[in-house]
């Protein structure tokens, strides 16, 4: 999370000016990456769509509007459009995750 923080284009170069300010900056910024950010590894959602459960249909209505572009412009289209499915399981640390599912299996 602080790389995410610190490489964000909106931190504050010249530090915070007392705890107050952090913890306002912090709320704002949780406020933006949870609600508004769209995240790639889950298909282009916002963690809260993805955890109220919204995800499925804010992606099949993705998927209708590429669909109709597609059947309207052909020629734009190479090939399938870009899949909208709901994505499965994901996890911040995926290796470390692994390594725990192959201590399981190994005990």
């Amino acid at each position: 999370m602080f790389r995410t923080l610190k490489y964000c284009p909106a931190w504050p170069v010249k530090g915070f000016t007392s705890l107050t300010a952090v913890r306002e900056w912090m709320l704002a910024f949780e406020h933006g990456y949870n609600e508004q950010h769209l995240h790639s590894g889950i298909n282009f959602v916002t963690p809260a769509d993805r955890h109220r459960g919204d995800d499925a249909e804010r992606l099949a209505q993705r998927q209708q509007v590429y669909e109709a572009a597609k059947r309207q412009h052909p020629r734009r289209w190479s090939g399938n459009t870009r899949n909208w499915e709901v994505t499965g399981a994901v996890s911040l640390n995926p290796c470390k995750l692994e390594e725990m599912e192959r201590k399981k299996m190994a005990a």
